[in-house]
């Protein structure tokens, strides 16, 4: 796929011998959460009018879902592996500038200034289509569309910790604020046996953040009790 460059915005190039106008001077620098927030309901509206299942991801996403708006410096949807030709193609269709990118999991866009990440794979997982089909409906700034559920974008977060990105600042105000929505049972059985998530776990129990103790316990199963006998623990 042939990248199209372009430094007009939505990807479309001025006609010949004109350059967009230079900003006045003095004037105020643009809202970059109302950018991205546009950049974000332009996208949806192509993708929806195309017809792959897709879903909001990342920090508006978190948004989405009550968070305050604190964007990073993209916007964030996911689709199948399956549906990507057709994803990027409506967005080109569209007039939005699609690039492969150098990782082979997501292709990245550009509108508006802003940038957009069409991902295939959420913390080296597959998107599936159970992962979209758990996707609530949700009005971004007066535009509905499919948002990622809580627990998924909890999920995902948990999966990218590692040594080299071990960050609990923006996981802390989203465990806390939608901490009612979030499945934790799940996210304890799937990410327990990880140190990374589970210091993240012990330190959501130290703020009373969650009850840990009830969640571990009450999804205790009889392959964790004859893990413990095997090893000795909890003689």
């Amino acid at each position: 796929m042939a990248a199209r460059t372009s430094s007009a915005p939505g990807g479309l190039a001025p006609p010949e011998g004109l350059t967009a106008p230079a900003p006045p001077e003095g004037a105020l620098p643009k809202d970059h959460t109302q950018a991205i927030l546009e950049t974000t309901k332009r996208v949806a509206a192509l993708l929806k009018r195309s017809g792959p299942p897709f879903a909001l991801a990342g920090s508006v996403a978190a948004f989405a879902h009550g968070l305050p708006a604190r964007f990073q410096h993209d916007t964030d949807f996911c689709v199948r592996p399956e549906d990507a030709d057709q994803a990027v193609k409506a967005l080109e269709d569209g007039g939005i500038a699609m690039r492969r990118a150098p990782e082979d999991w997501l292709v990245k866009g550009r509108s508006g200034g802003e940038e957009i990440d069409l991902i295939f794979e959420l913390a080296r997982r597959p998107v599936s289509t159970e992962l979209l089909e758990r996707a609530s409906v949700k009005a971004v700034d007066s535009v509905w569309m499919p948002v990622l559920s809580p627990t998924d974008l909890m999920d995902s977060r948990l999966a990218a910790l590692c040594e080299h990105y071990c960050d609990f600042g923006d996981l802390l105000p989203m465990a806390r604020m939608l901490r009612e929505q979030i499945d934790w049972k799940r996210l304890e059985r799937d990410h327990r046996a990880l140190p990374l998530p589970d210091a993240f776990f012990h330190l959501l129990e130290r703020l009373r953040v969650i009850e840990r103790a009830e969640i571990t316990g009450a999804d205790m199963t009889g392959a964790d009790m004859t893990g413990a006998e095997v090893t000795g623990e909890g003689r």
